[in-house]
């Protein structure tokens, strides 16, 4: 399935527009100010700090809030595994909290009974589209004196209770990786309404630069004979080179002026795959529930699979689904923590290229550390709905109506 509709004249004349410019780069260009502030001002953000992946984001952020060696940071046991790594790259240990059932996204009640004296950061993962619970959270870590970093890779756009993802949580961080609402190829995000955060990031993604500031990456713009000067002092801390391209960030900007359109195809989509399983009376199938209050931007739709009421191996299901002309369907990531580099400690130890020097086996990732998690993730199925209309959809959600109806036989 090629994705080229999601690009147009648009996106051609904001790359004209940097390779005219000499092709800067973030340093001196403007571009990257440009789609940071139209990404800010989409989700009600003060703040906004381009980058390179979404790893790297939630990577800043941990750093802009000091997590270090022998910290914990609870995240939850149903994400992608950069989630956790970040909090490896940064010497501290990964807590997994579990799920909830029915929502699939981190449950507040098993993030309180994981905190501890170590506890520095939560993480909570805005899952295929649907926002955390986030008032409990954020009440736990304002008890706690604890940052809140929201991973929404999955949830561009996505509503709870009145806000918008982004603008919610101390931090936010966004991916912009192909197969989400908007895209840049690779490339991610930071979001938050606290200048000093927003220095922090901005520092840590771009080598430390002493210029840098809250709404501006460039780090070239003093005058010649101060920066030419051999005594100038460039750098007044720490840092790696997260920047993201000024070609990227031409895309990422028409990328933002279509997102309302992105999100709105994405939800008609989700809605004509729930319509199929209500019609025609499906047990098996369980959507992902959207509490009162949310909006789910549906980077997927997803929905549990009952295989003794389907009659059906999950495997089986899948195949019966793609036989009728579905484009398959994905599965969920393992429980992080069930995992090899995980459930082996390969991130610690002699000949680790990234070691947390304090872990000291205080927390074990073993088989039952999130019971709800373990019990859902081999159910979970993910239907694709990144199409470019709904009559492009129409063909995949009658293949999964002809599949319930086989199951039926």
């Amino acid at each position: 399935m090629k994705n080229t509709w999601r690009f147009d004249e648009k996106e051609l004349e904001y790359i004209q527009e940097v390779l005219q410019s000499d092709f800067m780069s973030s340093t001196v260009g403007n571009m990257n100010q440009r789609f940071e502030k139209a990404y800010a001002a989409k989700c009600g953000a003060r703040y906004a700090v381009s980058m390179n992946s979404g790893t790297s984001t939630m990577h800043a952020c941990l750093a802009a809030v000091g997590v270090g060696p022998g910290d914990e940071v609870i995240v939850p046991a149903l994400t992608v595994i950069s989630t956790a790594s970040v909090v490896l790259h940064q010497n501290a240990v990964p807590v997994f909290a579990d799920i909830d059932p029915e929502t699939f996204t981190i449950d507040p009640d098993d993030v309180r009974k994981k905190i501890t004296p170590r506890t520095r950061a939560i993480i909570p993962v805005s899952l295929y589209g649907l926002c955390c619970d986030f008032d409990p959270i954020l009440e736990l870590a304002a008890e706690h004196g604890l940052t809140v970093i929201e991973d929404a890779a999955q949830a561009h756009m996505a509503g709870y209770k009145g806000r918008t993802s982004g603008a919610i949580c101390h931090m936010t961080s966004v991916s912009f990786e192909n197969s989400k609402h908007i895209t840049t190829g690779d490339g991610g995000m930071v979001t938050t309404d606290d200048e000093r955060l927003a220095v922090a990031v901005r520092k840590f993604a771009t080598l430390g630069y002493a210029g840098l500031r809250a709404d501006d990456g460039r780090v070239r713009k003093i005058l010649k004979d101060e920066l030419q000067s051999p005594g100038y002092e460039r750098h007044d801390g720490f840092g790696w080179n997260y920047r993201m391209p000024e070609v990227a960030a031409a895309v990422g900007l028409a990328q933002v002026e279509k997102m309302d359109r992105f999100v709105a195809m994405r939800q008609k989509i989700a809605a004509m795959y729930a319509a199929v399983i209500r019609e025609e009376g499906c047990g098996f199938l369980i959507p992902q529930k959207n509490p009162e209050g949310h909006e789910n931007t549906y980077f997927t739709f997803a929905a549990r699979f009952d295989a003794a009421k389907a009659g059906r191996s999950w495997r089986d299901f899948r195949d019966l689904y793609k036989r009728h002309g579905g484009d398959g369907i994905y599965a969920a990531w393992l429980p992080v923590y069930l995992e090899p580099v995980m459930r082996e400690y390969r991130f610690y130890g002699k000949g680790c290229p990234v070691r947390c020097p304090l872990y000291a086996g205080h927390v074990e990732y073993t088989r039952g550390l999130c019971p709800v998690t373990e019990e859902v993730q081999p159910t979970l199925m993910q239907f694709v709905n990144n199409y470019r209309d709904e009559q492009e959809a129409a063909p995949k959600v009658e293949a999964l109506r002809q599949a319930i109806r086989e199951c039926g036989k």
